[in-house]
């Protein structure tokens, strides 16, 4: 019969993401309301190394779930790559007690813990792990959704509209960088959602005259005199964009890198729902003896994987929503 779970930790590692307290929450009173004790493990895994923790109880969770950020904090830790940093990991889990821990990150944190994991099962000490994945890039291979993105979305979404009326107002162009990493999908969605005349991303080759100076030509030539150009970081400096984008048309663009902005604020309902079920569901995995998992999202359901295969999962990147795009864009309307 299999060791019943007494006590589990649970810690964000890597980028912030709106909703990861949300998950937080749910972690630590489904394991309470389930008779498991919880250990908050503060500052991802370099908290586990220097042994940096909380007792966890209902009320330590009350009046976060609609707050941005992460009550348990985060870092990045290169020390927990090397083994020797794995092992004083493992020291404070032998101390504390811990069965399992739910880590909340990307793809950098599940592969710190599944590698915590092995190394935990080789020197005869059983620690179940369980990832949630939370980063507002959306760019985790095994699930259709992740933590933050939403609410990303909404907050550059947000931004972009209010550049828009100034754009307007003095007809310019305005060239914005939004987040994403090496990924495209924040910047289409929010593209899309705000008619914007270009849009580039890294999984979309750029041809420069094709998709930004003969669609900014072909909308001033129906009367659209302010354009709006979304760059992922991943495809591109905005900078160099609208340097060139003034060689190509005399156009002088104005530019706006929404940066971190876009990783704090109040989480959307779509994110503390996600987060909260995600983070149930994390706990119970435990409880009924699936360690090394991921929680994912599948056409809207929840479900756990196995974080090997997991992590071997690649995104396929959804090029209708460029088509989109194109269909809608001022090459073709003249208007945003």
């Amino acid at each position: 019969m299999e060791k019943q779970v007494k006590r589990i930790g649970v810690l964000t590692s890597g980028g912030d993401a709106p909703g990861m307290n949300a998950a937080v929450r749910a972690v630590v009173r489904t394991a309470v309301g389930s008779g498991v004790d919880c250990i908050g493990i503060r500052r991802g895994w370099n908290g586990l190394i220097n042994s940096d923790f909380v007792h966890m109880d209902a009320s330590s969770v009350s009046h976060i779930i609609d707050k941005g950020g992460t009550m348990l904090y985060t870092a990045r830790s290169e020390e927990f790559r090397e083994e020797s940093g794995r092992a004083k990991a493992l020291a404070t889990c032998r101390l504390l007690g811990l069965d399992g821990i739910v880590a909340i990150g990307g793809d950098g944190t599940f592969r710190g813990a599944l590698a915590l994991s092995r190394q935990a099962a080789a020197a005869g000490h059983r620690l179940q792990v369980v990832g949630i994945p939370a980063t507002i890039d959306n760019d985790i291979g095994c699930s259709h959704y992740t933590i933050g993105f939403d609410t990303a979305c909404n907050t550059a979404i947000a931004c972009i509209d209010k550049l828009r009326d100034t754009m307007q107002s003095h007809e310019r162009c305005s060239v914005v960088e939004v987040m994403g990493r090496h990924a495209g999908y924040l910047a289409l969605y929010v593209g899309i959602a705000v008619g914007a005349t270009a849009v580039l991303i890294p999984e979309h080759e750029i041809d420069f005259d094709r998709d930004i100076v003969e669609k900014i030509r072909r909308a001033r030539l129906t009367g659209t005199t302010h354009y709006m150009i979304v760059v992922a970081e991943g495809a591109g400096s905005a900078l160099e964009i609208s340097r060139r984008i003034h060689e190509e048309t005399g156009i002088d663009p104005r530019v706006t890198v929404l940066g971190h902005i876009q990783r704090g604020g109040t989480p959307s309902a779509r994110d503390r729902e996600t987060a909260s079920r995600m983070g149930h569901e994390a706990v119970i995995s435990l409880m009924e003896n699936r360690g090394n998992r991921v929680i994912a999202t599948r056409d809207g359901r929840i479900v756990d994987l196995d974080m090997e295969q997991a992590l071997g999962t690649t995104k396929t990147f959804e090029m209708d929503r460029y088509q989109i795009l194109e269909a809608l864009s001022t090459s073709r309307s003249g208007v945003l």
